[in-house]
Formats: structure tokens, sequence, C-alpha cells
């Protein structure tokens, strides 16, 4: 009863924020992303009757608190959905830097259930896992589906499930993360979400975007896609910045990116648009013909970049990649 499993990351493209109920965490509205490769989760998860008690680990150190709620959530779901009862070890390991906007839960969270369930032996369809992945952190159904992805919204396990969208632009686009590194705190700002003033009128509006988004995707219209992306990016931080909380997560490097993005789009003509989740850091999403000219753009900037591909859904492993 053990199984190792990898997932990457999301970047939101048209964003969900707040949740109409906390323990499903299920969203108030639909929301798509595309996950980010080589940047990845791996986790290993084993039950193990022998045990005295649960188990986690992230990067070698002991997750307790609302951490460890958060993944008991989803081992606690498996264990019914299985009808098993022994204790689990997880262990989890991240490619890259986490809680600075680059989605670590999301893809930690999606490795976490696709390798519960091996574990558990429950046959189901990544949608279904995604259901799984969703009771820690509802961006991690989509990384379960993986590439572009729509999470529906809904009351139940039928309704609220991801699914991928197929697209061309899995082969077109490129993204340059620039490391903007402010550590974020996600949970809160979802928590009081609805208190904002803002809120109403996003909810107004992101329906309709979704189903822009979902038409651009169709029909492979990159500027179409990633302009949506960015404007989506400037409401989600509308709506934070207006919280009782009033989050704000940019940081000067965060807008000095912003700008050189749009200086290389009116100046110079490069298809190229700028992104962010509830963090600092920023995604620079380009085409592969371009991919160099905007990545020496932005480290010109003085911060540091990656160069990631669009990734594909959550896979279980071999068992030589295990991580214990």
């Amino acid at each position: 009863m053990k199984a190792t499993a990898k997932a990457h990351p999301i970047q939101g493209l048209i964003k969900y924020h707040g949740m109409r109920d906390e323990e499903l965490r299920l969203p108030y509205h639909d929301s798509i992303s595309v996950c980010t490769a080589p940047s990845a989760t791996t986790t290993t998860v084993e039950f193990q009757p022998d045990a005295k008690e649960d188990v986690y680990l992230i990067g070698g150190d002991r997750v307790e608190g609302r951490g460890a709620e958060r993944i008991d959530a989803v081992v606690e779901h498996v264990r019914d959905l299985a009808d098993v009862e022994h204790p689990v070890r997880l262990e989890s390991e991240n490619s890259f830097p986490s809680n600075i906007g680059f989605g670590s839960s999301s893809s930690g969270f999606a490795a976490a259930a696709m390798a519960l369930a091996e574990a558990a032996g429950l046959d189901m369809t990544r949608p279904e896992v995604s259901t799984i992945a969703r009771r820690g952190s509802s961006s991690a159904a989509r990384a379960v589906t993986g590439a572009f992805s729509h999470l529906y919204s809904g009351m139940n396990d039928r309704d609220c499930r991801s699914e991928r969208i197929e697209t061309d632009l899995e082969d077109e686009l490129r993204i340059v993360a620039a490391h903007v590194p402010a550590y974020k705190e996600t949970e809160q700002a979802h928590r009081e979400a609805a208190e904002s003033h803002m809120f109403q009128a996003r909810m107004a509006h992101v329906h309709h975007q979704i189903d822009e988004m979902r038409d651009a995707l169709y029909d492979a219209d990159f500027d179409r896609a990633f302009e949506l992306a960015e404007h989506d990016s400037l409401s989600l931080t509308a709506t934070t910045m207006t919280g009782p909380a009033g989050w704000v997560y940019w940081q000067p490097d965060t807008i000095a990116v912003f700008n050189a993005v749009r200086e290389l789009r009116e100046d110079e003509n490069v298809p190229v648009f700028f992104s962010t989740d509830t963090g600092a850091s920023v995604y620079v999403n380009t085409t592969a013909e371009h991919v160099d000219t905007v990545e020496n753009r932005i480290a010109a900037v003085g911060v540091d970049t990656d160069v990631w591909e669009v990734g594909g859904p959550a896979q279980i492993l071999s068992e030589s990649d295990a991580l214990f």
C-alpha cells in the first residue's frame, strides 16, 4: 500500500477567489489554469498498519498545524473512499520555490491525491481524483488533470471537478517565471474574499471571462488568451487589496517586470503578457519563438528567471522513484 506520484503546479489564467464551503473547498465560480513544467512536486505515501500515527514531511520537515489539517482532509477522504484505517506516512519534495506565488499547494495536493488513491487501490479517473485533491487546495484539482484545465464550480463532487481543455497552445506557450521572493498567505485571502466591495463586480464578469478563455484556447489564439489572463490578474488583485486585511502582494520588482512586459509588447511588438496569482512572483507568457528575447529582458530587471513549458497531468511514478 505504497505509491509515488508527480504533479506540476498551476498558473491561474481565470483564477478562483474565495470559497463558499471551506471544508470541501468549493469555489464561488469556475476557474481555468495551465500547468508549468518541469517544475513539479514528487510525493510518496504509504499506508502503514504498524504505525501509531500519521506522519507528513515536506522537504524533510514535519508538517504541523494548519498545514497538517489540510493534508488530513485529503487523507481522511481517501480512507473513507477505500474503507481503510491505517496510518499514513507522506513525504513530499518540490523542485521549485514554495510560498512565493508559483502554485506549490496545487502540485503538492495533486501529487498527494494521486499517490493516496493509488496506494489505497482506488480505480479512479483523473477528474475523479481531482475531487480528492480539491479538499486540500481547489487549484490542485486542475493540477491533477494537467495542461490547460477547467475546474467547474458546484456543491458536490459530481459537479465540482476538473477537466482538461485540448488546445494547440500547449506546444506554443513558454513561461518566463520571474522570481520575486516575498512570502504570501493565500488561505486567509480566500476566507475574506466575499467581504471586498469588489467581489460582486468580479463575480458579475468572471463567467463571461471563462467562456472567452475557453473559446480562445479552442482557437489557439495566444494573444486573446493571455490578454485575458493579464486582465484577470489585475481583477483578482483589486479584490484582494480591497478586502478587510488589504492584502498587497506585489513588490517593486513585480511592477518592474510588468513595465518590461508592456514595453516589449508596445514598443517591439513581442507577443508577451504578464500574469500573477496571489503572490509577488510573475508568470511572463510568450511564445517559443520569442522566449529568449523575453527572458533576457526580464533578467535585466534584476530578478531570477526560469523558462517553463506546459506540464501534463499528475502521474504515478515507478517504485524506484519513491522518496522512502
